[in-house]
């Protein structure tokens, strides 16, 4: 199993189409005014918007890209308008994370996880023969 795609709610697709397209997604379906699809400029994921009346409550949504060159990355995006709620820190896990919220607040994670993305430390051991 591989995870394909990701779908978020938005109050409004237009706007969101303009936002992640800022983020660097590429729209493949504009289905205005309750859908848009993008392609990930890397690997083969997609992530969606589908419109909705409400969001949800609480924490909300979180939804992790990751960036081999995350500073830079995120320099070229604070040039471009995009502002930030945590500009790109070393976290104790191992990532390297900036973190901002979309126009619906949901929060998004552009991190750089390297090795510690599927290997951390203290991952479990599946394998019976190790």
């Amino acid at each position: 199993m591989n995870l394909n795609q990701v779908t978020v709610p938005s109050l409004d697709v237009n706007k969101a189409i303009t936002f992640y397209e800022t983020l660097g997604l590429k729209l493949i379906v504009k289905a205005e005014p309750h859908y848009a699809r993008f392609e990930c400029p890397d690997g083969n994921a997609t992530f969606s918007i589908h419109l909705t009346e409400t969001l949800p409550k609480g924490d909300g949504i979180y939804i992790y890209f990751e960036c081999e060159y995350l500073d830079a990355y995120v320099e070229e995006l604070r040039e471009n308008g995009i502002q930030f709620d945590q500009l790109p820190t070393d976290q104790n896990w191992g990532w390297r994370e900036a973190r901002l919220k979309d126009l619906d607040n949901n929060q998004l994670i552009l991190f750089y996880g390297g090795e510690y993305r599927l290997n951390p430390p203290w991952r479990i051991n599946t394998d019976p023969n190790k």
